[in-house]
């Protein structure tokens, strides 16, 4: 049964360096701006087929690149695209769990085939707002459009749960590239949505950015499907793609549902009781048991991170305001926030290592909430710093409060 336990066993080529050092020199002449025929002609000629192993060395050189501004990384990732398109090696596996209904590429791939359709949808509606840009027609494509912003879920599952298990292995491209494109779609969804709520007559915007949506989730389907998920499945072993399906639910799924719940016939899921030990603090005495309970009880979200910047505890209360999942744990907090906002991350932890600060503040309007935010440095009875809790709460209701009440309703 071990095939079925470690798929990592299973690797059946190796990058080498003389490969990798000509597939570098190709996607650098790319980054130079060669023309991408002869670079093609070039790649064609002395690589022939990449296998996932090369493609994942390639993408964690290229998240380390520095200096490069946003325009850059779209264009270079688009063009990476058309390069290896039709020249992924595909991998054997003693067994597809994938094929299996539930799994989580599975489900995955189920989302990508109702994105497929929305989008061919989004074409033919294209093409009659091309011909009439009626108000009948402008509303077909913005009701597309809401439906498309559902991709967040799925893209939200991804960075969420399959990277941090990418990053334990050591592969951390996707989490940085990947999740910096999944950002540049899900504004490109929102930014022409917009242009057709308010649309002015200028149908050659809306169609440019029509079109660019399309084409980028479309690459993105096909990145998943050559490289990220064939990466997972060389590398995950059947207990941790049993823990991303059993987290799926929580953030949810995009225009369709799992086809089953997946549960392989050697493995399930034991939840780790809590034990009934105590502990003994300096105000007092509580079980693990309570402890937690009461943890979960507060009207609030708390997350916990160490002094190397790992994330170690949250809470799960009935309402969380922003996502997370089991995976996390043991993640740097770096690697849990999209790649356009780390700086502030790194720089409040840095205030806060260095004694400039001891709690940070902020506070934005988060779809039907009014979100507080507050960051406090966590500090030992020497002043050591031992890391930091952030604190999260609605206030929107507490913001409503006027009066007083001094009775029990």
């Amino acid at each position: 049964m071990s095939e079925l336990i470690n798929n990592r066993e299973h690797k059946t080529t190796e990058y080498n360096n003389e490969r990798l050092e000509k597939l570098k020199e190709i996607f650098d002449d790319l980054q130079s701006g060669k023309n991408i025929e002869d670079v093609k002609a070039k790649f064609s000629k002395e690589i022939g087929k990449v296998t996932v192993e090369e493609m994942s060395k390639l993408q964690h050189d290229f998240s380390q690149k520095n200096g490069m501004s946003l325009d850059d990384v779209k264009r270079i990732y688009s063009l990476h695209t058309e390069i290896l398109k039709g020249s992924v090696e595909e991998i054997e596996l003693p067994k597809n769990p994938e094929d299996e209904p539930g799994h989580p590429v599975h489900t995955f791939k189920l989302e990508n085939r109702a994105i497929e359709r929305l989008l061919e949808e989004m074409s033919k509606h294209l093409a009659h707002f091309a011909e009439d840009d009626s108000e009948e027609n402008v509303y077909k494509l913005l009701e597309d459009c809401n439906l498309l912003l559902d991709i967040d879920k799925h893209y939200s599952r991804k960075e969420n749960l399959i990277f941090p298990y990418l990053e334990r292995y050591g592969i951390y491209g996707p989490s940085t590239n990947m999740w910096r494109i999944d950002d540049f779609i899900r504004d490109a969804i929102k930014e022409t949505r917009k242009k057709l709520m308010e649309y002015n007559g200028d149908k050659s915007a809306v169609i440019h950015a029509i079109n660019y949506c399309i084409k980028e989730v479309n690459d993105m389907i096909y990145r998943e499907e050559n490289i990220l998920f064939p990466m997972c499945l060389m590398n995950f072993t059947e207990d941790e793609w049993v823990k991303i399906a059993h987290e799926s639910d929580e953030i949810g799924f995009c225009l369709t549902e799992p086809a089953a719940e997946w549960k392989p016939e050697r493995n399930t899921i034991d939840e780790k009781t809590i034990s009934d030990g105590y502990i003994k603090m300096e105000t007092g005495i509580l079980s693990l048991k309570q402890l937690e309970l009461m943890l979960n009880h507060l009207p609030i979200d708390i997350t916990f991170i160490d002094k190397d910047d790992v994330v170690r505890y949250f809470s799960h209360g009935k309402e969380r305001i922003f996502v997370r999942t089991k995976a996390v744990i043991g993640r740097t907090v770096q690697n849990c926030h999209p790649p356009r906002s780390v700086h502030v991350v790194e720089e409040l932890l840095a205030d806060f290592k260095s004694g400039k600060k001891d709690s940070e503040d902020f506070w934005i309007k988060f779809r039907d909430k009014y979100v507080y935010i507050r960051y406090f440095a966590v500090r030992d009875e020497n002043g050591e710093y031992v890391g930091t809790l952030e604190f999260t709460q609605n206030i929107e209701p507490i913001q409503a409060i006027t009066g007083e009440k001094r009775i029990l309703s």
